[in-house]
């Protein structure tokens, strides 16, 4: 019979074996946990071997594409970044041949960033990073479930004693820069 249940008839809606049921909820926590950061980072592997950008690359470039040209400042309020953690996405993305800086004539400390025809050709065939496929899940939820699943990640990570710890700006994984060489340090 136990054989039978781990054939792996998986439950579509819940994403989980039955077998996974019987475990105490918080094995079943710790699984949900690891399989999310387990789907960041074949997500963020994926990305890096087919496309060669990274998750933060590619959403800074997808931010740059949409504006026939933004400043910097604008790029890391728009993606959610510190400016400081941009410029070296920034510089990784223009040493691609991805975008192109220019400093403003009237202000010298307002940087002007515009994507190349490599850039928007990039991020054209480029699929959405894992983050964007969960946003656009979520606005499938109604309001009260999103902040239903809101306030338990929360709780959950309170449970876990990260609260203090500074959230990554995006989803990332580690691997995807080791990939990138030394000093690739930094998401993205």
């Amino acid at each position: 019979m136990v054989a039978a249940g781990r054939q792996g008839r998986q439950d579509a809606s819940r994403g989980h074996t039955p077998d996974e049921d019987a475990l105490p909820y918080d094995l079943r926590i710790l699984n949900a946990i690891r399989q999310i950061i387990r789907a960041a980072d074949i997500d963020s592997r994926k990305l890096a071997s087919d496309h060669q950008i990274t998750a933060p690359q590619l959403v800074a470039l997808m931010a740059v594409v949409e504006k026939a040209s933004i400043s910097a400042t604008g790029i890391a309020k728009r993606i959610h970044l510190s400016p400081s953690t941009l410029v070296g996405i920034l510089d990784r993305l223009e040493s691609k041949g991805l975008i192109q800086r220019n400093r403003s004539a009237d202000d010298r400390r307002l940087v002007w960033v515009t994507a190349t025809d490599a850039g928007r050709a990039l991020a054209k065939r480029t699929p959405f990073p894992l983050q964007y496929s969960l946003d656009k899940a979520l606005r499938q939820l109604s309001e009260e479930k999103r902040s239903q699943m809101a306030t338990g990640m929360e709780r959950l990570v309170n449970l876990m004693g990260a609260g203090e710890i500074e959230p990554a700006p995006m989803l990332e994984i580690t691997a995807v820069h080791k990939r990138q060489g030394p000093g690739a340090g930094g998401p993205g």
